[in-house]
């Protein structure tokens, strides 16, 4: 039986508190400009290749912070993607591991991954 629900996933929302201030601290680690448009004051779509992410102010509360990384942000050079993370003051919550990921923070303590590509 054929599903109508694509096998693809189209977007990850990520609860924060401050639209602007998540815009700009996501699309500096990324590498990316800040300059879309902020959508009905409440919501940040950032510019992806593949699976995009929106952050939203308006889902946010303490109680539905991302406590277990829920994807992960690629990287070619793991040990440079830790060391620049670290440069940046970024909460970084575990050392490299196995050679391959390390999970951070984002300002308001969702739990995020960088993965060896």
């Amino acid at each position: 039986m054929l599903s109508p629900i694509l096998n693809k996933i189209g977007t990850v929302f990520i609860p924060v508190s401050n639209i602007e201030q998540s815009r700009d601290w996501y699309c500096d680690i990324l590498g990316l400009q800040a300059d879309g448009d902020i959508q009905f004051g409440h919501i940040y779509v950032i510019p992806l290749n593949g699976t995009g992410i929106v952050l939203d102010s308006k889902i946010y509360t303490e109680h539905n912070i991302i406590k277990t990384p829920l994807f992960h942000f690629n990287a070619e050079n793991i040990e440079e993607a830790y060391t620049f993370m670290k440069k940046k003051n970024i909460d970084v919550i575990t050392e490299i591991e196995h050679n391959h990921y390390f999970n951070f923070k984002d300002p308001d303590g969702n739990h995020l991954m960088i993965c060896k590509c």
